[in-house]
């Protein structure tokens, strides 16, 4: 299959001379985690949330008000493309190799969709996915935090990892997940609340429970890839918790999922 025929036609896209609380409005009313940056309608470059996660809780921005960030200090700019014509597992094996979570896709030199993990997992429910089972594909190399951790070494933990969420763990029992999605919204929020001479102390006050999201959807390692894929379709979840006799075992990703089909594409 061309990616092509799974791609997004529906581009949504923000100028590299907005701010960044332009691009908060946009990734907020679509409901997407990235956005093709644009200049003269012309791709120069991608902004995430996991981006401006780890823009706004480094110490050179640590202080610096959403407003006042243009897009063109926040964004990636080394973009990764592919043709429409690229068959599907090519793709996949592109976006696991650079660690991205989407690609913009062209005909010639024009953008003419987007693609993203979650396109891929829509591919994973059918009578091949029925056949394999969490255990064989999760992640088993868990990286967690705990309730009191700061809210700035959740940061540091998904970021050295590279990782878009990671549970929440007291007392060796699941209680809540923390994405890149929260630790964006919790920066912000903290700068509108927080006066600028106070924040730099502050900011250290601010603990893992404060942000966290509780009772995470969790799987078990004898689901199949098509339940999980279901339930990462239906609530937009990029990962869910694997839970056994009331223990984190793994994590079952978007991630995991794209590797499955790339291998079976291969």
């Amino acid at each position: 299959m061309q990616i092509k025929n799974l791609m997004s036609e529906d581009i949504i896209t923000v100028d590299k001379d907005q701010n960044l609380s332009d691009a908060l409005k946009l990734l907020r009313k679509n409901n997407v985690s990235r956005l093709p940056v644009v200049n003269n309608k012309e791709l120069v470059g991608i902004i995430s949330e996991r981006d401006i996660a780890a823009k706004l809780g480094s110490s050179k921005y640590e202080s610096m008000p959403a407003s006042r960030l243009h897009i063109s200090s926040v964004m990636v700019k080394d973009v990764c493309t592919v043709p429409q014509t690229m068959q599907l597992g090519e793709v996949a094996k592109i976006m696991l190799e650079k660690g991205i979570g989407s690609v913009p896709v062209m005909s010639e030199d024009k953008m003419v969709g987007i693609v993203s993990k979650a396109d891929f997992v829509t591919l994973a429910v059918g009578i091949a996915f029925d056949k394999v089972t969490v255990k064989e594909i999760m992640t088993k190399d868990l990286v967690a935090v705990s309730p009191t951790d700061r809210l700035i070494h959740a940061r540091r933990q998904m970021m050295e990892a590279h990782v878009g969420r990671v549970p929440v763990i007291e007392d060796g029992k699941l209680v809540g997940m923390v994405t890149s999605k929260d630790l964006m919204r919790a920066f912000i929020d903290f700068r509108k609340t927080v006066p600028e001479k106070y924040q730099k102390s502050q900011i250290k006050e601010v603990l893992v429970e404060y942000i966290m999201s509780s009772n995470p959807t969790v799987t078990s390692k004898d689901a199949t890839i098509s339940e999980v894929a279901k339930i990462m379709m239906e609530t937009g979840y990029n990962g869910l918790p694997v839970v056994e006799d009331g223990e984190v075992v793994g994590i079952i990703t978007q991630t995991d999922i794209l590797r499955l089909i790339e291998k079976l594409e291969s």
